[in-house]
């Protein structure tokens, strides 16, 4: 081979190196290109929760070492992180009102109904609470209506969905089963439940119009009618209860339980009433819980291919909402503001002086000091030498040093009355049976008698003596004066016992009562400055 053969051999094996690889890095480019693209053509479409609010408009609570909460926080964050995707509908689990502050209860809670509509909430559910004061005031504050304390309320906004509140008399849904929002050409089915507990937490007078049935069942017959129109997007808002680690670990509640029965079709489980962190996976289903009263929300976001309209990807967070870093929503703080100055200064008096906190959270032998106290001024409220208090009835600690009356009806906020029964010693000791199920333990304060259990033994036999406060023993068959509240008298919280008594009296509000105990025994200015 001449010299002029070999350079010529040489230049075309470069070039045809030079071209191989120039066309194997033009396919990796646009082999590159093409799965960015198919990235970017998902729709990405953002729900953002919340939970188990309960109208704490105006109230602040430490989480992780900072201070959150507050709807003026809540709504900040929420307009911040809606104005970073357009693709963004709000969702809430419900118990949105009920155990409210003054600054919403005394109103009836139209005002958190107003903070919602502030905010466009598209999608939400009714919890246990909002049937607090029953069927009828539930219906008042969703469609809207008069009320003889606030006058007429044009009602919320949101659309409310339930599938497994049944009107008694039609045998339907009270509120349309399923909600179908459209994002982007996609729709999205939503269906609302609420916790079959329902039937025991909220008295029999304020639910005899509906029936609370299997929230697996409801939820199974709703996606169907989904599925029958071609909806591929399906989101829960489910207020029964979960809870994970951070991770997503270790996860419990009852909608894990629910999740292996609950159809496929379903992507996305809002829970509420537990007042947990959740954030896992549970047989497919992303299953979210931004604690409660307004120091977190739940931001899911989803992928979805347009064409064939499935969420390809999924994933959560619980976002705290801290007030560092971020101003309070303008908007929402003159909302405050108007009810702030209707609510007056009456709530800012100082009613008495406490030495040191009183917890309600219950010790190991079930016993909270808190409840002890409201127990001990329904009791004198009614005059009487037996009281019972139910754990629900107050709803946070009594913190120590100066008590205002918007303290108490903060912690004390249902609105019961107390009651005084005349009870049996046999319904004494069956409503102390009633304590224990065979799924729960529900422990019921006591002043004025005392008395043994044995935990092993089995349930409804676990009473072992039981005595007034003088030693005597209960009897049987004699007639006791109790005091309770209405609550409990109606059987609320499953104890069924005291709807076996005799109603004697109706006496003042269980936070009354309260405020009179405080202002006798601890009066301001009674500990050393």
């Amino acid at each position: 081979m001449s010299k002029f053969q070999a350079i010529t051999s040489l230049f075309i094996l470069v070039f045809i190196i030079i071209f191989v690889t120039y066309k194997i890095t033009a396919f990796s480019s646009n082999h590159s290109t093409t799965n960015h693209s198919t990235s970017n053509r998902y729709i990405q479409l953002q729900l953002l929760g919340v939970n188990d609010f309960h109208g704490q408009l105006n109230k602040y609570q430490m989480v992780s070492g900072t201070m959150a909460g507050g709807a003026e926080y809540l709504a900040a964050y929420l307009k911040k992180y809606k104005q970073e995707n357009p693709n963004t509908l709000l969702v809430h689990a419900g118990d949105m009102v009920g155990g409210s502050p003054p600054i919403s209860s005394q109103f009836q809670d139209e005002p958190t109904i107003e903070f919602l509509n502030l905010l466009h909430f598209d999608v939400g559910t009714p919890g246990n609470h909002e049937l607090d004061e029953g069927v009828n005031e539930m219906k008042r504050l969703i469609h809207g209506g008069f009320n003889k304390k606030t006058g007429y309320f044009q009602g919320a906004d949101t659309a409310y969905s339930s599938a497994n509140i049944i009107d008694r008399k039609s045998g339907i849904p009270l509120l349309p089963p399923y909600v179908i929002k459209q994002m982007d050409g996609i729709d999205i089915g939503f269906i609302g439940v609420v916790t079959k507990e329902t039937n025991m937490y909220v008295s029999p007078e304020n639910r005899k119009e509906v029936e609370i049935t299997d929230e697996v069942s409801a939820i199974n017959r709703t996606v169907k009618i989904l599925k029958d129109k071609g909806i591929k997007v399906i989101v829960v808002l489910a207020h029964n209860s979960a809870k994970s680690e951070r991770a997503g670990a270790n996860s419990t509640g009852a909608l894990v339980e629910m999740a292996p029965k609950i159809d496929d079709e379903v992507d996305v489980i809002f829970a509420g009433h537990s007042h947990e962190y959740a954030n896992t996976v549970a047989a497919g289903k992303l299953i979210v819980q931004a604690y409660s009263n307004g120091k977190a929300f739940s931001q899911v976001n989803l992928e979805i291919d347009p064409h064939t309209k499935i969420i390809v990807k999924k994933r959560a967070k619980i976002i705290a909402t801290s007030h560092h870093h971020i101003k309070p929503d303008e908007e929402t703080v003159a909302l405050l503001n108007k009810y702030r100055k209707r609510l007056g200064s009456n709530f800012n008096q100082v009613i008495g002086e406490i030495p040191e906190e009183l917890r309600r959270n219950q010790d190991a032998n079930g016993e909270s000091p808190l409840a002890k106290m409201i127990a001990e001024s329904e009791r004198e409220a009614m005059g009487v030498d037996i009281a019972f208090v139910h754990q629900g009835e107050m709803r946070k600690s009594l913190k120590m040093g100066k008590i205002t009356v918007e303290d108490l009806y903060t912690n004390v906020p249902m609105g019961h009355s107390v009651s005084k029964l005349i009870l049996t010693g046999e319904q004494i000791k069956l409503a102390l049976e009633q304590q224990w199920t065979k799924d729960y333990e529900n422990r019921l304060q006591t002043v004025g008698l005392t008395y043994d259990w044995e935990a092993k033994a089995p349930i409804g036999s676990r009473i072992v003596v039981l005595k007034d406060k003088k030693g005597q023993v209960i009897q049987p068959n004699n007639e006791y004066e109790v005091a309770v509240s209405n609550y409990l008298a109606s059987g609320g919280d499953n104890f069924t016992a005291f709807e076996q008594g005799r109603l004697v009296e109706s006496g003042p509000q269980v936070v009354t009562a309260l405020i009179r105990h405080i202002q006798q025994k601890y009066p301001p200015h009674s500990l050393k400055e």
